[in-house]
């Protein structure tokens, strides 16, 4: 299957968080182009203190699970064939990553 130029969703309910146009595919990882929609702001701070703490891992790794919680909680990811299970997604600025599931993603 090929990814590039496949636009995925980020949806919080029916309101659309941002749009992603994937540039790279580096298996399981998806690269691409973030354009924010008009539900982003709400949910920008989310994505910021995520990221922040995603270089911290070691020293806090309780308090970045309990901010991804949030955000999985809140959105969910749809791919071009539909919503996907599970989702490990950070963007900065007009950039986004992701590793993604059709079935939940195994414990530990």
């Amino acid at each position: 299957m090929g990814f590039k130029g496949g636009i995925w969703r980020l949806m919080r309910q029916d309101d659309l968080v941002g749009a992603i146009t994937i540039e790279t595919a580096d298996w399981p990882w998806l690269n691409g182009r973030f354009a924010a929609g008009p539900a982003f702001p709400d949910l920008e701070p989310l994505f910021s203190q995520e990221l922040a703490l995603l270089d911290h891992l070691d020293d806090d790794y309780e308090t970045w699970e309990a901010i991804y919680e949030q955000i999985a909680s809140t959105v969910r990811l749809v791919a071009p064939h539909g919503p996907v299970a599970e989702f490990l997604l950070h963007i900065q600025d007009d950039q986004a990553w992701f590793r993604w599931s059709d079935e939940p993603f195994a414990e530990g």
